[in-house]
């Protein structure tokens, strides 16, 4: 039976480029519900939601890579849910379990074409599908695995190490044979880092001696996968081997800020003959299940682990995006929407 109604976020005023996103930027609606698949959709009823830096581009004015969303729109979220009622022309049925970009809703209409239907393998969940199987996985697949070339023997770096992307992204580079070094923000992540995942070093960015602690464990690194930006950045920049690949997946430190962190050490790159590239899971629309395919053969094994930070309720969302941003995590940011 559907319910008479349904709630939904949505944006009610842009925060400025150099403010934080806060929980009073958005707005809880509750609506009579008068969803109904048309030919080619289907209803969801939404169960999780991704919190990522990437909603922080999404609100944004500036030119990027997607129309930002409008004031009085939903916010867009990734999600997981489940098939509640289709329309004509479809094969998904209700019960199916499928992801996409469903937003801060309790009840989404997609099209059928826009989602994709998950079959669960051995030893996974639902969750992983907004972890190692699904944007956090991939993108550290790809930015690793296929850009930067990671070989055994080499020092990859990654900034942002004990965050969803991050932390799949050091799990990876050990997979590989790497000597990897993450960078994180309290001592908590940087023991996850090193007695759960098995990195070789953890450094703590907030201590006082990181940047000595930086150059006596890194030395020179031929990979340098960042998600931070900033300070991180341009001491990689100084750090670089020969040939050594620069990945820009992110920068979390530059999103709420008027004044971008200046790079002191750019020209490294020439006398270093190195590269510095910076890309987007768009960018593999048509190799998504390549990767997806490479993952699930290392979580099924147990060779991959994601760690969930779960909050309970569609109006806690707007809230987890200021966790996410104020680093008060511990794993993928993930608000459950219903069962």
């Amino acid at each position: 039976m559907s319910p008479s109604h349904y709630t939904r976020i949505v944006l009610a005023s842009r925060p400025a480029d150099s403010a934080f996103i806060e929980a009073d930027n958005f707005r809880k609606e509750v609506v009579p519900f008068d969803l109904k698949p048309q030919k080619g959709q289907v209803l969801i009823r939404v169960q999780y939601l991704s919190i990522d830096p990437a909603m922080r581009l999404w609100l944004s004015e500036k030119k990027s890579y997607r129309t930002p969303v409008p004031i009085g729109g939903v916010m867009q979220a990734i999600g997981i849910g489940a098939v509640v009622a289709s329309g004509e022309d479809t094969s998904l049925v209700p019960g199916d379990l499928v992801s996409g970009i469903f937003g801060m809703t309790e009840y989404a209409i997609q099209d059928a074409t826009a989602v994709q239907k998950l079959e669960l393998p051995p030893n996974t969940q639902a969750l992983d599908y907004i972890g190692p199987l699904g944007h956090i996985g991939l993108t550290a697949y790809f930015g690793l695995i296929d850009i930067a070339q990671i070989k055994a023997g080499e020092t990859l770096v990654v900034s942002g190490a004990a965050g969803a992307t991050g932390s799949i992204v050091c799990q990876l580079g050990k997979e590989r044979g790497a000597k990897v070094i993450g960078i994180s923000g309290s001592t908590k992540k940087c023991e996850w880092l090193e007695q759960e995942l098995g990195i070789d070093k953890a450094l703590n960015y907030k201590s006082p001696t990181f940047k000595d602690d930086f150059s006596k464990a890194v030395g020179t690194l031929d990979v340098f996968y960042d998600n931070v930006g900033g300070e991180a950045l341009d001491l990689a920049l100084a750090s670089m081997n020969l040939h050594a690949r620069i990945i820009i997946c992110g920068g979390i430190s530059q999103y709420n800020t008027a004044e971008q962190y200046p790079l002191r050490n750019y020209f490294q790159l020439l006398s270093k003959r190195a590269t510095m590239r910076g890309f987007s899971l768009y960018d593999y629309t048509a190799r998504l299940e390549e990767g997806r395919k490479y993952l699930t053969e290392l979580v099924t094994k147990g060779a991959i682990k994601q760690r969930y930070h779960v909050v309970n309720g569609l109006d806690t969302a707007p809230g987890a995006i200021g966790i996410l941003f104020r680093g008060e995590n511990e794993g993928k940011l993930v608000v459950k929407v219903s069962d």
